[in-house]
């Protein structure tokens, strides 16, 4: 068995997030001793493995929860398991997307800064340069 703390350095979480994730219901298999302190057999590091893993994928707290709530109802839930994976991906590429725009438009600013500092262009980026008729 394993405390908070074990699992937490185990995992590279902090204390924090173990106790969180825990007082979440994300961890089922969570035993507790006499004085209701948390104790981590291998199953509960599995679930919290699951946990982080799904969490850094950008799963909301609440999706992770309706998931593990179906991973143990059984094999059954495999296709409603299966749309919230497919939902968590199309959101990660959307998020992608819309990084790569913003990567994008840094890169036409970085360009933009290079024209001014080689004095190809006027420095158009300080507002203290603005034409004062500009937003009329």
């Amino acid at each position: 068995m394993y405390t908070v703390k074990e699992v937490a350095e185990k995992l590279h979480l902090t204390e924090h997030t173990v106790r969180f994730y825990t007082d979440r219901g994300l961890v089922p298999s969570l035993q507790r001793d006499k004085n209701n302190i948390r104790l981590f057999d291998e199953d509960s590091i599995d679930w919290l493995i699951c946990v982080k893993c799904l969490k850094e994928c950008g799963m909301s707290i609440e999706s992770i929860k309706n998931y593990i709530d179906l991973c143990q109802q059984g094999d059954s839930t495999i296709p409603s398991r299966y749309e919230i994976i497919l939902e968590q991906s199309k959101h990660a590429y959307a998020q992608l997307e819309e990084a790569r725009q913003r990567a994008q438009y840094m890169e036409r600013k970085v360009n933009h800064y290079l024209n001014i500092i080689n004095h190809q262009i006027p420095d158009d980026t300080n507002p203290e340069n603005w034409d004062k008729n500009r937003c009329e």
